[in-house]
This record gives C-alpha cells, sequence and structure tokens, in this order.
C-alpha cells in the first residue's frame, strides 16, 4: 500500500491530536491533584480490614503489650486482650530513675485524635520508652493506633510518676543498669 500526501497529512494530523489529549489529559489530572498525575512517595502505612484491626497489628507488631500490658513478657503474651495496655506498676530502672508504662487505654480516654497524633509526634520522655521510634510513625498509623486503643475502652488505674534517680521505688522493677563483666 502506498501512502499518499494526504494520507500522511491525516496521521500527522492524529498524532498530533493524540499528543494533545494525552498532554491535556495529564494536566487534567496534576490539576485535580491525582495520584497517577506527579508520583509523590507516601508514609508507609498498616493496612487491615479496619482502621481497629490495623491499630491491633500496630500494637502487637510494635511491642506496645510488652511494657504497657501487665504480665504479657512473662506470660509470652497469653493475658487477654481485654486486659491489654491497662499499664504496668513494675518499674524499669536503670541511670534516669524509674519509670512506669502508662496506661495507655486512659491516655486514649484523655486526648482528642488530634492530639493524641501530635503526642505521638513529637513526645520525648524517659527510657525505656522508644520515642525516637514512635515518632517517625505515619499520621496515618498513628490515628489507627489511637482507634484500636480507644475501642478496647478504659480499664485500671493510672501507673505511678517516675522516681528521680537516687530515689528507691517502692514498686517492684527491672533493672537496666549494665553490669560490668564479673561485676
Amino acid at each position: 500500500m502506498v501512502m499518499t500526501s494526504r494520507g500522511w497529512s491525516m496521521v500527522r494530523s492524529l498524532a498530533i491530536c493524540a499528543a494533545v489529549i494525552g498532554v491535556a489529559g495529564g494536566c487534567q489530572r496534576w490539576a485535580e491533584g491525582r495520584a497517577d498525575a506527579v508520583e509523590e512517595k507516601s508514609p508507609p502505612r498498616v493496612a487491615a480490614e479496619s482502621d481497629v484491626e490495623a491499630g491491633r497489628y500496630l500494637v502487637i507488631m510494635g511491642g506496645c503489650n510488652d511494657c504497657h500490658t501487665d504480665g504479657y513478657m512473662q506470660s509470652e503474651g497469653n493475658v487477654p486482650e481485654e486486659s491489654w495496655l491497662a499499664g504496668s506498676p513494675v518499674g524499669w530502672r536503670g541511670p534516669w530513675g524509674t519509670t512506669y508504662a502508662k496506661n495507655l487505654r486512659l491516655t486514649a480516654q484523655d486526648l482528642t485524635e488530634e492530639q493524641w497524633v501530635v503526642t505521638l509526634k513529637q513526645r520525648r520522655a524517659l527510657p525505656p520508652m522508644p520515642w525516637m521510634n514512635v515518632n517517625q510513625m505515619s499520621e496515618a498509623d498513628a490515628r489507627v493506633l489511637y482507634r484500636y486503643i480507644r475501642s478496647l475502652g478504659p480499664a485500671g488505674e493510672r501507673m505511678p510518676v517516675p522516681v528521680p534517680p537516687g530515689q528507691e521505688p517502692t514498686t517492684p522493677f527491672i533493672s537496666l543498669t549494665p553490669l560490668a563483666p564479673g561485676g
């Protein structure tokens, strides 16, 4: 088949038209803020069938129960979920003094979701709480964590306040003070 000048003209017109439509479509997607218009990296987040399930997963994988659920580590996680995150009166003692894992269920009841998100992003606290890691949590994950903890409802008591270095705690504690070999 031989292409005439009229045929080539038609092909060029179709190609130009397709290019214009493609650019226009890309501009429209960009103007509408659609994700496929401009590649942006979104922060990682946990996906689950519900926010509550995503939050539950974060609690388990983040090790929150290890400190914030009394007896969780000692029982290898064999604590009923209705007892989770109510804090622990067993202190963590080190050079900073003695700290206690908060009752997150009461804390979540005291804060709005917005306050919770800001707290997880900005809080600094005494060891062994790994705030440097929690501060990196995505906003979406902070919100599902809050929703999960709120779904558990309030329970338990407030935990003791930290005991400064050099003072003896009145509760049981786990020592996190490094010892020299042979010491």
